[in-house]
């Protein structure tokens, strides 16, 4: 029996009284379709972030647990372990990350911020939660030092001072090392902040403090005094410690090292400028730039390595950053791409009183992630295994595709693997942390990503991965090299004339097909062989809005009817290579027909995988550069590609390599256009096109591109003015042509028959059908025209169209026909390939019975609303308004396991899901309060609950909006805390055991518990416990760690209790004495009084 849901009933009520949310639906459709979904199979959440953190600022690395963690600019924490491992967290206040320290094989890190708060994260949770944050009110804090096995956590500050923190309780220790008792008393001068905190190796009591003006001072704990200081003319940036505990390094602004012995007060013993000219006359050896880092590396057999960052002479303008590796006599500059952030050098251990053993260093960059093998000769760099590239070129546009055919990423890759760097390490990736998470996901998932720079890049993305597959560069297929004069044109300014604009993919076909900025669409084939194109096939067409003054002097007010409203037809012939004229974009005075890029005219070595089969351009025509192409789609089944921009559409038959129909947006409409045009002189400002188009941060793509420089540019808020009237157009708006959809319907009204059909959706709402007729297949094919003829409008909404799809008679989504993937390059005869080629195109959808009268649905998705149409009646059986305020800026029809749903994605950040075909709405959730515009961009949703956008310029966020999903992320998420038992400690030897040298330890407890020390201040900071304290205590009650953890707070506790008791002991004893001692005083002085004298 079906439950009784109060809160659908109540849905409904509101759905019949609200006037924006109309349903209306026709007397005998009312029970065709039970619908499957429900509100309850709906859940929105994030499910994992992949790229390189955005704007990272620290870094820190578990050398026995061998995780990574990067914090970023905006309070992001991002942890690394083996290949798939990775998790993301956010503090909440969003302030920078300035340090991290994990607790070594405890799992938990600790973090400081830039405003002033220190927090301790769990790792031993799949999503790691604060368990204590600590919040500092009148310090600032520079630096934190956590020594390895200990509780206490130094923090340094800017006023020069060094507070003391329990990691356990995250309570102050009222031990305080203060500026002015650790500088000398002589010197009057405010050392600056705290740079850097270290114990000496050797012996725990001793703290090394390193003040930013360049004093360094070595603190006794025990004495809390200063045993010695080191005083040097340059700022320091860092200290490190040779393992020995007999000599440290700094590295200062003057682009030197200084090398100290710890008793040796006076100067250094070695000062060293890595990058400075050494003059002959022994004077000082001219300053360089700051060495930000430097770190002192110890080896059993061999020299020790100082590797720092920075440090390089002033006289090196336009040299990249470098990292330098000192190893004995040899110096090592490696050059990175990018400034860099941090580094850290692996050891093979994480005790700091052994030799260190050095292996590799990773190297955090702006944009990169460098890790450089030290073991081998040249330094190689290990091959990345995480998918940190999205950014390599800025991402322009994104797709989405779930539930793909089983062989097409064992393909890609195949194509892919062709195309890997040589050189790298052979060692295996060093960071190795974590295990796996145990996900059941079954299904593959592609994403593409197109780039500025003209490059595609197929990604597996199933099972909450990400890798890299395969990567295509489109701009090879043109001529790089401008001619000089060129230059001066002030179109050529375009930073990328490459960039792609809008992707079209068929997964079971493997056909491609993408429109660039530069107006030009290029159609691929997938091939497993490799072959030499002789001459690129180029098509050129003009494509031209100008309602003629001259032959329609009246205004061309007659509702369209006038035959001189339309655009010049055709397309130049196909020609054999590309056209003699020069390619650029030049306004030379008869506006011919130059294409905005010149298509190459060498022969094109193309490697296995995606392979030119044509270019389209369209060509500047009387003076005007071409408008830029708003919309796309392909169809292998027909072989045919569509595309449309501001002016109208043209279909191509990639068959036969010619134009089908070059339409006018006005010709659509034939003698039915509802709109009153006016004519337009051909040189006013255009209205750009109707895409979403600023992408990247760095270079601003001008919508506009590959256009004159006078064309007005549209302001980059989503403050965009929709007219809700249809009725008329402003003189300057153009009906831009905004989506398109392949399918095989009941094309005419009253149609007993499916046939092949191209619905077309305009910036104006409206959708019209064009009919397709295909030549039998086979040889015909080649021979016989495609025709094509629009036959109407179906429907009209309020905004843009968005999506178009059509469901069959029970509701389920059919498919566009697609033709299978075959093998373009066969050298066999040509029977052969005949036989390939003649293999019928396979419906993805079952043929459903033709019994009904009414056996179609078409969906129709605009900004603002949705409709469903009932084919072939064409009578609007259901509609939804889905905003009034805000609009849609992607939505798709997509399959759930339990059945189909419209998703949408508002400019206002709401995510919604409705019903199909009955438009009830499922799921409403304001998911993003601030949309920009590369979240409009780049988000898109794919089937089973799945969705995607870029949230930084580096990094894609993927979200579920599926319950099933959300169920099951906890399986499938990686664990980032594995017990792996710690190295054992160095061995003493023999004589340091016996004579006493050897590593001294330190009771902390002692020296820093609120016995010895007392209580801080508590103004200097508050206490917040974290939302993770309960969960956090679940996860660290897994595993015999967990048992060790707890025996130790319990030990811990009763420890605290045994000194509480001790205390309150030692206090009665305290004044049991002072009683005695007084009455004993009192006896003295009565002994010799009588009764009477008192």
């Amino acid at each position: 029996m079906k439950k009784f849901n109060i809160r659908k009933v109540l849905d409904g009520l509101k759905e019949v009284s609200s006037s924006t949310q109309s349903v209306q639906v026709g007397p005998q459709e009312n029970h065709l379709i039970q619908e499957t979904l429900q509100s309850e199979h709906f859940q929105l959440c994030k499910t994992v972030r992949h790229g390189f953190p955005y704007q990272p600022s620290s870094m820190a690395f578990d050398p026995v647990q061998k995780i990574l963690a990067f914090g970023t600019q905006s309070g992001a924490l991002r942890l690394f372990g083996r290949p798939g491992v990775e998790c993301y967290c956010q503090h909440e206040s969003g302030a920078a990350v300035i340090q991290l320290q994990f607790l070594i094989n405890e799992g938990a890190l600790v973090s400081a911020l830039a405003d002033d708060s220190v927090h301790l994260w769990n790792l031993r949770q799949k999503r790691p939660a604060i368990l204590h944050s600590l919040k500092f009110n009148r310090e600032r804090i520079t630096f934190c030092h956590l020594p390895f096995q200990s509780k206490w956590l130094y923090i340094g500050t800017e006023r020069g001072n060094i507070h003391i923190v329990n990691v356990e309780s995250f309570m102050l220790s009222g031990y305080v090392i203060m500026w002015n008792k650790a500088i000398e008393l002589s010197s009057k001068a405010h050392p600056g902040p705290v740079v850097h905190i270290s114990d000496n190796p050797m012996d725990e009591g001793k703290l090394i403090i390193g003040f930013e003006s360049g004093i360094v001072v070595l603190w006794d704990l025990k004495s809390k005094k200063a045993d010695y200081r080191y005083t040097y003319d340059e700022a320091i940036h860092s200290v490190a410690w040779h393992h020995e505990g007999k000599q440290f390094i700094c590295s200062h602004s003057d682009g030197t090292l200084t090398i100290w012995n710890v008793r040796g007060q006076g100067k250094p013993i070695q000062t060293i400028t890595p990058h400075g000219k050494q003059p002959k006359d022994g004077k000082k050896p001219e300053p360089c730039k700051p060495i930000l880092k430097v770190e002192y590396k110890t080896t059993r057999n061999g020299d020790p390595f100082i590797i720092l960052s920075g440090g390089l002479s002033y006289d090196t303008a336009g040299r990249r950053p470098c990292l330098t590796v000192m190893h004995g006599k040899s110096t090592a500059v490696l050059e990175m791409d990018y400034p860099i952030v941090d580094f850290l050098t692996l050891c093979e251990t994480p005790y700091p009183n052994d030799f260190q053993e050095p292996y590799a260093v990773v190297v955090l960059l702006e944009k990169d992630l460098v890790v450089i093998d030290l073991a081998q000769n040249g330094y190689p760099i290990f091959e990345n295994p995480y998918p940190l590239t999205i950014h390599e070129s800025p991402v322009t546009c994104c797709e989405y595709f779930a539930d793909c055919p089983v062989d097409l990423i064992p393909a890609l890759y195949s194509a892919g693997s062709r195309q890997k760097r040589q050189g790298y390490s052979k060692r295996e990736w060093p960071i190795s942390g974590g295990n796996w998470g145990q996900g059941t996901q079954s299904y593959s998932e592609i994403i593409i990503t197109g780039h500025a720079d003209g490059t595609v890049k197929f990604w597996d993305a199933s099972a909450i991965m990400l890798q890299v597959l395969y990567k295509l560069k489109t701009a090879k297929v043109f001529d790089r090299n401008r001619s000089r004069e060129d230059k001066g044109s002030a179109e050529v300014s375009d930073e990328d004339p490459f960039a792609i604009q809008i992707m079209a993919w068929c997964p079971e076909s493997r056909m491609l097909c993408v429109a660039g900025v530069s107006a030009n669409v290029i159609i691929y084939r997938f091939s497993k062989l490799e072959v030499t194109t002789e001459v690129v096939q180029l098509l050129e067409v003009r494509m031209q809005y100008e309602l003629n003054d001259i032959e329609s002097p009246d205004g061309g007010g007659g509702g369209g009817e006038q035959t001189s409203a339309l655009p010049t037809p055709g397309a130049s012939p196909q020609t054999s290579g590309p056209p003699s004229h020069p390619s650029t974009s030049s306004n030379n005075s008869d506006g011919g027909n130059i294409p905005c890029l010149k298509v190459r005219s060498t022969p094109l070595k193309q490697s296995p995988g995606y392979q030119v089969d044509l270019v389209v351009q369209l060509v500047w025509v009387s003076g005007e550069p071409p408008q830029q192409i708003t919309s796309l789609a392909l169809n292998s089944s027909y072989g045919l590609v569509v595309f449309g921009n501001s002016n109208g559409l043209v279909v191509v038959d990639y068959v036969q390599k010619t134009v089908v129909l070059n339409l006018g947006t006005v010709e659509l409409y034939g003698s039915n256009d509802p709109y009153q045009r006016q004519p337009r002189s051909p040189r006013k400002a255009r209205q750009p096109s109707g895409g979403l188009c600023d992408i990247n941060e760095g270079s601003a793509t001008s919508e506009d591109r590959c256009k004159s420089p006078t064309s007005d540019h549209r302001d980059n808020s989503f403050s965009r003015s929709r007219s809700s009237s249809v009725t008329s157009i402003d003189k300057e708006a153009r009906e831009v042509i905004s989506s398109f959809h392949f399918c095989e319907t009941f094309t005419r009204k009253g149609d007993s028959t499916l046939t092949p059909c191209l619905y077309v959706g305009t910036s104006l709402g409206t959708v019209l059908a064009l009919a397709v007729t295909l030549p039998p297949a086979g040889e015909q094919r080649q021979l016989q025209p495609v025709i094509i003829a629009p036959t109407g409008m179906l429907v009209r909404l309020k905004g843009s169209i968005m999506r178009m799809a059509i469901l069959d008679s029970t509701g389920s989504q059919l498919s566009p026909v697609y033709e299978p993937w075959y093998e373009p390059n066969i050298t066999a005869d040509g029977e052969e390939r005949e036989k390939v080629r003649k293999r019928r195109p396979v419906s993805v959808s079952p043929s459903t019975s033709q019994d009904f009268s009414e056996s179609q649905y078409a969906v129709v998705c605009s900004e603002k609303q949705a409709k469903v149409i009932s084919l072939p009646s064409q009578t609007c059986i259901y509609k939804h308004s889905i905003t009034e305020t805000s609009f849609i800026l992607r939505a798709d029809v997509v399959q759930m396991s339990q059945g189909m749903c419209l998703a949408c994605f508002c400019a206002n950040g709401h995510i919604m899901t409705l019903s199909l075909p009955g438009l009830r709405p499922l799921m409403d959730v304001n998911y993003l309060p601030l949309t920009d515009m590369r979240i409009a961009r780049t988000f898109c949703f794919t089937n089973l609950g799945q969705a995607m956008y870029l949230c930084s310029p580096t990094e894609i966020q993927r979200i579920t909006y599926s319950q099933d999903t959300c169920e099951n992320l906890q399986e499938m998420l990686g664990e980032l805390f594995t017990p792996v038992e710690t190295p054992e400690a160095p061995n003493r030897g023999f004589f340091k055991g016996l004579f006493g040298g050897g590593a001294q330890s330190l009771d902390r407890e002692e020296l820093f518990g609120e016995v010895a020390a007392g209580k801080a201040s508590r103004s200097l900071a508050q206490h917040i416990p974290g939302p993770g304290g309960i969960e956090g205590m679940k996860g660290a009650a897994s595993g015999v760690v967990g048992d060790l953890a707890r025996a130790r707070i319990a030990l811990d506790e009763r420890g605290q209790k045994l000194g509480d008791l001790e205390d309150r002991t030692a206090a009665m004893m305290a004044s049991a004495d002072s009683f005695s001692k007084h009455a004993h005083e009192m006896m003295l002085k009565c002994k010799d009084k009588k009764w009477y004298q008192f």
